[in-house]
């Protein structure tokens, strides 16, 4: 038993040099998912952005050369009816006949161990850009891998809500987006 063990280490360890690491460049926005949740008047609302393009590269060995590029369809957000819908592309929340897209676009990744990474770039919506942060894990899967995260929102930082709906005693300030993306090594 002890001499097995003893081979399995060192033979993992005498082949971990030459394991490949794997880049993951193209997202499968099909079987892809970012949701955003918020509270109204305190009850938890939950929605979905249904269309979205992305432009990827990760390599959890190569962090600096990572790139992310998420171009929002934000005529796509669905709030779960019809006239919730019609109220979001209005002036005061996201105004998408003006500002049909939102953007982010990555500036770093970091590794946080088991997994855990988080990566901070810009946020554009509605003319207006932040700085953000989201930590995500990646779960590989042979030439796919799973990266499941969330990080909030404010949207007052958007002008998300403006006018009347300013107030973040009836819509809370905080919006929570929750993304499950399915990545492989395809292109």
């Amino acid at each position: 038993m002890k001499s097995s063990l003893l081979a399995l280490i060192l033979g993992s360890s005498l082949l971990a040099p030459f394991a490949e690491a794997t880049e993951y460049n193209h997202i499968q926005t099909d079987a892809s998912t970012v949701g955003f949740s918020y509270k109204q008047m305190g009850v938890a609302i939950e929605g979905q952005l249904k269309k979205f393009d992305a432009q990827f590269s990760f390599d959890s060995s190569q962090l600096a050369a990572a790139k992310a590029i998420f171009e929002m369809d934000l005529v796509s957000l669905d709030a779960g009816s019809e006239e919730a819908n019609d109220e979001l592309a209005k002036k005061d929340w996201f105004h998408t006949l003006a500002f049909p897209k939102g953007k982010f676009v990555s500036t770093a990744f970091r590794a946080l161990g088991n997994n855990r990474y988080e990566v901070s770039g810009a946020m554009t919506i509605k003319g207006k850009t932040k700085d953000i942060s989201a930590v995500f894990t990646m779960t590989p899967q042979h030439n796919t891998a799973v990266f499941d995260g969330t990080f909030t929102l404010n949207r007052a930082d958007f002008a998300i809500g403006e006018g009347g709906w300013a107030d973040v005693g009836v819509i809370a300030n905080d919006v929570r987006i929750q993304f499950h993306l399915l990545a492989d090594a395809g292109k």
